[in-house]
């Protein structure tokens, strides 16, 4: 099964596949742990009422809507995403709520925005840059929109910094451990993926570049210890991170043959089957001003 069996658009992966292979309870504290990072970037955004605020990326709006709250009925709210399927998402259930004014849909890429230089009092997105391979241009043009003054919001998260399988697994249990290890540290480290190409330190060195001055770059380590079971682990290897890139199974299989890789997976599902397991994922919090 490819990851395009498994997730048809990006709709379907944000409210479906990304969350596959949690067990509800997880489900629950990761639906927390998303609300706590919407109110920590809306909590810098700091929006004023008749404002004009940008939501990059909107996907299924966690952002946007409670943005459009605080903004009670003035100003603009402006949904923008590059997946059309994502905005049609977001306007059927606003308009199921009776909501029909006071926002618009922009389908437009973070790289390339349809908005005039100067037009915008706050802009803000979450996990979006860690999707873009250069994310030099996408900083710009956020940089172009605001308005003097005006205040870029973002969370991102660290991937190429968080926990790792080898770091989890038993050697002794695991067949070419080593061999899986290095291959793993290196795509895990690749230059040319977007979602391991960045740290607190890069983005703060773009912002520095498009021209904010001010603000700052917070680094954040989210801790969490649960007991992993082999279907868990199983759709480790198997969901897609996006829509459109490799599964961990499908990375693997760059580096070695299909048997081997699959002896990997069942190795390490039976080392983890039922051991209680401790990880770590790190994040960044974006708050810079025109």
């Amino acid at each position: 099964m490819t990851n395009r069996d498994l997730c048809k658009n990006w709709t379907q992966w944000l409210m479906e596949t990304r969350f596959a292979f949690l067990t509800p309870e997880m489900k629950q504290q990761t639906m927390n742990w998303l609300q706590v990072v919407r109110d920590n970037v809306l909590l810098r955004a700091n929006i004023k009422e008749g404002e004009t605020v940008l939501d990059i990326g909107t996907g299924t709006g966690l952002l946007a809507f409670k943005a459009l709250e605080q903004l009670n009925g003035t100003g603009m709210m402006i949904f923008s995403d590059k997946f059309k399927d994502c905005l049609d998402s977001c306007e059927e259930f606003l308009k199921s709520q009776g909501i029909t004014g006071g926002y618009k849909m922009l389908n437009s890429p973070a790289e390339k925005l349809d908005l005039q230089d100067n037009s915008v009092d706050k802009a803000m997105c979450r996990s979006v840059l860690v999707h873009i391979v250069d994310k030099q241009p996408a900083i710009n043009e956020i940089y172009r929109v605001l308005k003097k003054g005006g205040h870029f919001c973002c969370f991102e998260p660290i991937i190429r910094s968080n926990t790792r399988y080898w770091e989890l697994t038993n050697p002794e249990n695991i067949r070419n451990y080593e061999a899986f290890k290095n291959a793993e540290n290196e795509f895990m480290s690749d230059m040319n993926d977007a979602m391991c190409n960045f740290d607190e330190n890069s983005i703060a060195k773009n912002l520095e570049m498009a021209g904010f001055e001010d603000g700052t770059v917070d680094s954040d380590v989210i801790p969490s210890t649960y007991v992993a079971n082999s279907d868990m682990v199983d759709k480790w290897f198997t969901t897609p991170p996006s829509p459109d890139r490799p599964t961990m199974k499908e990375r693997f299989l760059s580096y070695f043959d299909e048997e081997t890789v699959n002896n990997y997976v069942e190795d390490v599902k039976n080392d983890l089957n039922g051991k209680e397991i401790s990880v770590c994922s790190r994040s960044l919090y974006v708050n810079v001003i025109k």
